[in-house]
C-alpha cells in the first residue's frame, strides 16, 4: 500500500511532542471514505474512524496506541449480495529511529509485526488504511448463501466432481474386491 495511499494524513516528525502523547481523532470524509473503499475492494465504507494517541517511547522512538472503529460492506463470496459488517480493533505500532531493514536475501521474519522504521512523517491515513485491510472479514457470507458446488462438462464426457477428483477413492473398494477374489482356502 505504499504505491498510491487513498487516504493520507501525514504527522511530521518534528512536530510530535518529545514528553507528551499527540491525541488524534481521524474520521476520513465521504470523498475519502469512497477512496478507501475503492482501494479495499469494498462496496461501501459508511463509516470508519482511528482514535488515539503518539507517546514518545524512548529517546528517539515513538509508540502510536489506537482503537480503529468501521462499518464496512463487502460482497458475499458465494452470491455476490452486500454483506455489512462492523469492525472495532486496537491498533499498535512502534517507530524506531535506528531500525534499519534487514539486508540479507533469507532473514527471519521479526515477531514483533507493529514495528516500523520512523521516517520523517508518521502517516495515520496509511495506519487507517492497513489496519483496515487487516481487519476485513476475508470470506464475507450472506446470510443463508450456501455453495454446493457446480458441475459442469462438455456434451457427452462425464463431469469431474469433487468425489471423482480425488485420487484414491475407490482404493479400498478395489483392495476389498481384489482380497476376496484372491482369497484361496
Amino acid at each position: 500500500m505504499q504505491d498510491q495511499q487513498p487516504f493520507s494524513h501525514p504527522i511530521r516528525r518534528a512536530a510530535l511532542p518529545q514528553r507528551k502523547p499527540l491525541r488524534f481523532d481521524l474520521a476520513p470524509e465521504a470523498a475519502e471514505r469512497t477512496a478507501i473503499a475503492a482501494a479495499l475492494g469494498l462496496l461501501d465504507l459508511p463509516h470508519v474512524r482511528l482514535t488515539g494517541e503518539i507517546r514518545p517511547a524512548g529517546r528517539n522512538d515513538f509508540a502510536l496506541s489506537a482503537r480503529l472503529s468501521a462499518d464496512v460492506v463487502q460482497a458475499c463470496i458465494v452470491t455476490l449480495d452486500p454483506v455489512a459488517a462492523r469492525i472495532d480493533e486496537p491498533v499498535e505500532r512502534r517507530y524506531l529511529a535506528d531500525w534499519h531493514e534487514p539486508e540479507a536475501e533469507e532473514t527471519e521474519m521479526p515477531e514483533d509485526d507493529s514495528i516500523e522504521p520512523l521516517g520523517d512523517v508518521i502517516d495515520l491515513g496509511a495506519v487507517l488504511t492497513e489496519a483496515l485491510a487487516l481487519a476485513l472479514p476475508p470470506y464475507p457470507r450472506a446470510p443463508g448463501a450456501a455453495f454446493s458446488g457446480h458441475v459442469a462438462a462438455s456434451d457427452g464426457a462425464e463431469p469431474l466432481t469433487d468425489e471423482r477428483m480425488r485420487p484414491f477413492a475407490g482404493l479400498a473398494d478395489l483392495l476389498g474386491k481384489a482380497g476376496e477374489g484372491g482369497k484361496t482356502r
